[in-house]
């Protein structure tokens, strides 16, 4: 498990970053000085996933209140850089209350503890010689740690429950493939990278026994975005009478959105598809709550109804 720290952190004179975009290859770093950098390498995936977004706009908005700068121009610019991940707008809320160092170092720290907890719960949820499926990346390169859906695959591997895990390489910049078999392999977690269309035929086979994935932003009635091809898993799973799991920490969870549809979508550049012809490249989907078997925080197992199970669980 890589340490928080070099993952990213807060320096006297700068945010610094582990290139996520050069991953397995090469472990760079990039180095921030200001809001209007973080939120730069927010948008171009220098850093990703909900929870490690919303640490790095911590990190931002205390480098700039040491410097005496605007601190509203640093939130907005912060704050339009991702609109899908409700851990951004949470953390630039909490920065408000402390701008300090202290405080944003305090949020990466819970944020971590929250993880490691959500971890131990999804655990219990699994049998001996579990087989699961993930999609994109919700490591501890996505939430600054320990990880959600593969911390929850990490402490299942260190139970003696997991067998085998499934890794969808997730098109089109392939966090699965770069990232998420990335961590597994340092964790010596019996691993496949698999082309996303292949899940279906796996299901079918009788090869996977769950799906567990992140989350981005949860709506108040559990209906959940997270990286496009989520919903396509869902319904497999559903049809092939399989589970899904959604792992996330609370401050991923928006009572203040109250369903999926009311959700904003990221749309990226279509050149990441493709640069010759039209394209539409939407960074999310939402799965219906009513494909979700359950929803795991910090706070333990949610099950439908989730209006009513995930509504004491965020974070104040």
């Amino acid at each position: 498990m890589l340490e928080p720290e070099r993952i990213l952190r807060l320096e006297e004179d700068a945010v610094v970053f582990l290139d996520q975009r050069r991953l397995p290859l090469e472990e760079i770093e990039v180095r921030c000085a200001t809001a209007g950098e973080v939120a730069d390498a927010i948008r171009t995936m220098v850093v990703r996933g909900a929870p490690a977004i919303g640490v790095a706009a911590a990190y931002a908005i205390a480098l700039a209140a040491e410097r005496g700068e605007d601190l509203e121009a640093a939130d907005r610019v912060l704050r339009e850089s991702r609109p899908t991940a409700v851990n951004l707008a949470w953390a630039l809320e909490e920065m408000r209350k402390d701008p300090s160092r202290d405080h944003a170092n305090r949020l990466h720290r819970d944020e971590v503890e929250r993880c490691r907890a959500m971890a131990a719960h999804t655990a219990d949820l699994l049998a001996p010689g579990t087989r699961a499926l993930t999609h994109c990346n919700a490591g501890g390169l996505a939430t600054g740690g320990y990880g959600s859906a593969v911390g929850a695959l990490l402490a299942a591997w260190e139970r003696g429950l997991l067998e085998h895990v499934w890794v969808d390489e997730t098109r089109p910049l392939l966090q699965g493939a770069r990232l998420t078999a990335w961590e597994l392999e340092t964790a010596s977690i019996p691993h496949a990278v698999i082309a996303d269309s292949a899940a279906a035929s796996l299901m079918a086979a009788g090869e996977v026994d769950c799906v567990i994935t992140g989350a981005d932003r949860i709506a108040a009635n559990g209906d959940t975005a997270n990286k496009i091809g989520t919903y396509s898993l869902a319904v497999l799973a559903r049809h092939h009478e399989l589970p899904l799991y959604v792992v996330a920490p609370s401050t991923t969870v928006d009572l203040a959105t109250e369903d999926g549809p009311a959700i904003p979508i990221e749309e990226r550049d279509p050149a990441e598809i493709t640069e010759r012809f039209a394209a539409r490249n939407p960074a999310f989907d939402v799965t219906p709550a009513e494909l979700i078997a359950a929803i795991v925080t910090e706070a333990g197992v949610h099950r439908a109804p989730f209006d009513r199970s995930l509504a004491g669980v965020v974070v104040a």
